[in-house]
């Protein structure tokens, strides 16, 4: 994502003067988030704060800031019992974590910290709206921006669990991480489902061909598409930093 002449904004890269110049130009950072879950026999488990972490880093490069390593910690879903899935029985962790991790960003001197999370479920969400909330509530020196993957509204793909969008958008940071080969034929395996819909629970039913993947069929995935679907995430989220850092 960068090369010698594009300076890094990844902070775990990056020495304490190097993160000094960076709050200095930009003083945002960006808390990639995800979860370790099931996407299918052709994703990695890591997937959501893969591609949160893609999203972000984009967005530093575009309009400035510091982008700290994905959390991969989520809750909520349908998906936790699935194979290789850890997730959160609760909240509390997670917010805990975030909401330290707020506070020391807070004494470093950022002024705007963006919670972006690739774990969409319900639960996730509400979580880190619940925290933003409170934070201005507190009236602190630093806002919080939350929001996540699945609410760009102009996206060329509707947002889904291991499908169509999760596929591209993973593609155009990790293409080497997708193997769209480990799934059953689409020739000799199509994924029938009752009434076309690809989000129903048939889908957790290990025998359907596109087991544990909620929304459209990934084999018919387009690799020309990811870079269309990544930029406007990027360019979406870069721009929501910017109006907001704009209201400071």
């Amino acid at each position: 994502m960068t090369n010698a002449k594009t300076p890094d904004v990844r902070a775990e890269y990056l020495a304490p003067a190097e993160l000094e110049a960076a709050v200095r130009a930009c003083p945002v950072a960006y808390l990639p988030l995800g979860s370790l879950e099931f996407h299918s026999a052709h994703l990695p488990i890591g997937l959501d704060a893969l591609n949160a972490h893609g999203v972000c880093v984009g967005a530093a490069m575009a309009c400035g800031g510091v982008v700290l390593p994905p959390v991969y910690q989520g809750v909520g879903g349908g998906h936790s019992d699935y194979p290789w899935t850890i997730m959160m029985t609760s909240a509390a962790g997670v917010r805990a974590h975030l909401e330290h991790t707020l506070a020391r960003l807070e004494h470093f001197g950022f002024r705007l910290a963006v919670i972006f999370t690739g774990h969409f479920a319900p639960e996730q969400l509400a979580m880190i709206d619940e925290i933003a909330s409170a934070w201005r509530q507190a009236e602190r020196t630093m806002d919080v921006l939350a929001t996540g993957v699945n609410r760009c509204e102009t996206a060329p793909l509707a947002p889904d669990h291991a499908g169509l969008f999760e596929t591209t958008l993973l593609h155009s940071f990790w293409p080497d991480l997708v193997h769209l080969e480990r799934l059953p034929s689409a020739a000799d395996h199509p994924g029938i489902d009752p009434h076309s819909n690809p989000m129903g629970d048939y889908r957790h039913d290990p025998r359907h061909p596109l087991w544990g993947i909620f929304g459209p069929d990934p084999r018919g995935f387009d690799p020309s598409t990811s870079a269309e679907l990544s930029g406007t995430l990027v360019a979406w989220l870069a721009n929501s930093v910017s109006a907001r850092l704009t209201d400071l």
